[in-house]
């Protein structure tokens, strides 16, 4: 009775982000023994919210291994994929995430984290599918929407189509710091620096500290200081 408690104290801490207090009673619960099936699943959450992505994984390859229930071998699954993307591990995690598609597994989720992996790979056609067939399953997804105008900016193809796509990731999150680098980096491929200008500002001042806005807004900056010589 007393590791049944301890199972469910653990769990309550990890559902109140008390993760490393959550971590104790779990890896305590590991050391005295009993039948757990749920156990590395937690001590891999708890792992990958502390960010010891090495022990996360030890732990998640456990669940997926198991296939102790559909639930937890989607989500172990899931968040292996995410754990190698994180890492730069891109390979091992479209490895993952293609896995998750053949199983039956097949979301807006999915394809968005797979498009994002291939595109890291320098596979934008690959990525820009998946992400079309992200938004076949869910037209309003945000991030899909974000990450497909995004890369469609980066391309510098298909503008009309990635200044929609960035409007209605925008209008979904308006304080979304990379919604709105994605929309003002179309309205940059389009020409429209006074406007790429204002939103990369905003964007900005959610992420002060993001390389990648900063680096978008500069490049604005210079070719506005470009056009008025």
């Amino acid at each position: 009775m007393k590791n049944e408690a301890s199972f469910t104290e653990g769990v309550r801490l990890f559902r109140n982000k008390r993760y490393e207090a959550a971590l104790r009673e779990f890896l305590e619960l590991q050391t005295v023994g009993g039948e757990y099936p749920e156990l590395s699943y937690y001590l891999g959450l708890c792992y990958t919210h502390l960010e010891k992505y090495d022990e996360a994984l030890l732990y998640l390859e456990q669940v997926v291994a198991s296939e102790e229930g559909l639930i937890h071998l989607y989500q172990g699954r899931m968040l292996l994929g995410v754990i190698y993307a994180i890492t730069k591990r891109y390979r091992l995690a479209e490895f993952e995430f293609r896995k998750l598609l053949d199983d039956g597994f097949e979301s807006a989720k999915v394809y968005s984290a797979l498009a994002y992996v291939l595109f890291l790979q320098r596979k934008p056609e690959q990525s820009i599918a998946f992400l079309e067939k992200a938004l076949g399953l869910e037209e309003d997804n945000a991030n899909a929407l974000n990450s497909l105008g995004y890369i469609l900016a980066e391309q510098n193809t298909r503008l009309a189509a990635a200044r929609k796509c960035c409007e209605r990731a925008v209008e979904k999150n308006p304080k979304n710091p990379a919604y709105l680098d994605s929309l003002g980096w179309v309205y940059y491929r389009l020409g429209n620096l006074k406007d790429a200008r204002m939103l990369l500002r905003k964007a900005v001042e959610y992420a002060p500290r993001n390389k990648e806005i900063l680096a978008h807004l500069r490049a604005v900056m210079e070719a506005m200081g470009a056009v008025d010589k």
